[in-house]
């Protein structure tokens, strides 16, 4: 959450104080909210550390992704966005893995201390960038634009993270959290057209790139952080992967995502194309969610997976054309507060995904049988151990019923990918400049 939040105010005071300067004032503030994590001897010491780390955390994506359009001409971003981009999903595929490796043989605090050298390591590559343009001196903060971002977003993620759990009971705290939302939102609307210095220019976001590019931004992490969140409960329940087994079956998907970045990242500086690489790509993806949506349940775990991994390497083409984009129009002045917009988006959008997915679900395991369903729910909230000493029966019954209602989840994420293929076809933007 403070992750989130952070990004527009770092994108907006980068642009106004200087993008490197500010970037190490984050991996300062990074590195010592880790050591103060790794040195927590309570939770709420922990918790307290652990916000701190996000908002230090939160400038690290946004400030890299602002730096590489102050330092790298518009035809070659593209390449830098690929590896970048890589970069991001194999941390996400291999840091659980670190994580757990480092905390059985070093301890829990070994995770945080590790950030350290590589905190360290970040601030001295950092220096050796070229000193950027500050382009204000004095910079009006909005901090009423800030209450109301926060509150927006704060209301907004909780309200998600209610509807991951699929509880009806807490509907109305659900609908309450987003009444809160709505209404921060509205006043945050109203505010930034106001402010000297908004944390989210108006006019920005209303450009037809901007906010087609923040779109794709918040589908393409609904497609993403949907499919790992469930997919390996699919594993797990429809075919009895081990938890090891899951991490190898779920490798061919964020592996093809990230070398999907990287090759389309390479293509767009290749050929300076932007619009028609996921427009194309992002169909190919569809495609295959389409057949996992139809023929899943005949499957094996290994058929399922390559094909996800397959329709991930055309999927990694929706990140750097949307960066690329965003960069080229927001222009020198605002490429921090363009990058902080699509952060913003991307973490909504992913918790949206997971929201909606889990919903659609639940629901359809409702309609099919509501003790599977309360089941399903249990395994949410606890794994595929809430199945217990289930009967053989009862259980081979449970299997297959989810399996088949994985269907929807490819076909609502095949959705995403849809949306995704229509916006970058109708971006503005369909060529970088030299």
């Amino acid at each position: 959450l403070s992750n989130t939040i952070a990004a527009p105010v770092y994108g907006r005071l980068g642009d106004a104080f200087g993008r490197r300067r500010l970037m190490l004032a984050a991996l300062a503030l990074f590195i010592v909210a880790s050591l103060g994590c790794a040195a927590a001897n309570s939770m709420m010491t922990l918790v307290a550390a652990r916000v701190a780390q996000g908002f230090g955390g939160g400038g690290l994506f946004v400030l890299s992704q602002a730096l590489i359009g102050e330092s790298v001409p518009p035809r070659q971003r593209g390449h830098f966005q690929g590896y970048l981009a890589t970069m991001i999903v194999c941390g996400s595929t291999f840091g659980p893995i670190a994580g757990g490796f480092l905390t059985e043989w070093f301890g829990w605090r070994s995770v945080f201390l590790v950030n350290l050298p590589l905190g360290l390591l970040g601030m001295l590559l950092v220096l050796r960038l070229p000193k950027g343009t500050r382009h204000s001196e004095r910079l009006s903060f909005d901090g009423i634009g800030l209450i109301l971002l926060s509150a927006c977003v704060t209301a907004l993620l909780m309200a998600f993270e209610f509807a991951q759990h699929l509880d009806p009971g807490m509907l109305p705290v659900m609908l309450a959290l987003a009444a809160v939302a709505g209404l921060s939102g509205v006043l945050l609307v109203r505010q930034e057209r106001r402010a000297r210095a908004p944390l989210i220019p108006i006019g920005l976001i209303r450009q037809p790139a901007i906010w087609r590019c923040c779109c794709m931004s918040a589908l393409a992490g609904a497609s993403l952080v949907s499919m790992v969140t469930f997919l390996p409960i699919y594993l797990q329940v429809a075919h009895g992967a081990s938890p090891a087994e899951t991490g190898f079956l779920m490798l061919p998907l964020t592996a093809g995502v990230g070398c999907g970045s990287f090759t389309f990242g390479r293509s767009i500086s290749w050929t300076g194309r932007t619009a028609i690489l996921p427009s194309c790509a992002l169909l190919v993806t569809f495609t295959t969610l389409v057949l996992l949506g139809i023929f899943s349940p005949r499957m094996t775990p290994w058929q399922v997976t390559c094909l996800l991994g397959f329709g991930g390497f055309f999927q990694g083409s929706a990140m750097p054309v949307a960066q690329v984009t965003v960069q080229m129009v927001a222009g020198p002045r605002m490429l921090g507060v363009g990058a902080g917009a699509m952060q913003l988006a991307r973490s909504i959008g992913s918790a949206f995904g997971v929201a909606l997915v889990g919903a659609v679900l639940f629901g359809v395991l409702a309609a099919t049988d509501s003790e599977t369903a309360a089941l399903f729910a249990g395994m949410v909230r606890e794994g595929p151990a809430a199945m217990g000493h289930m009967p053989p029966l009862r259980a081979a019954i449970v299997q297959g019923e989810i399996a088949n209602a994985f269907r929807a989840v490819f076909l609502t994420v095949s959705v995403f990918s849809c949306c995704i293929s229509a916006l970058a076809w109708t971006l503005p933007v369909r060529r970088l400049a030299v």
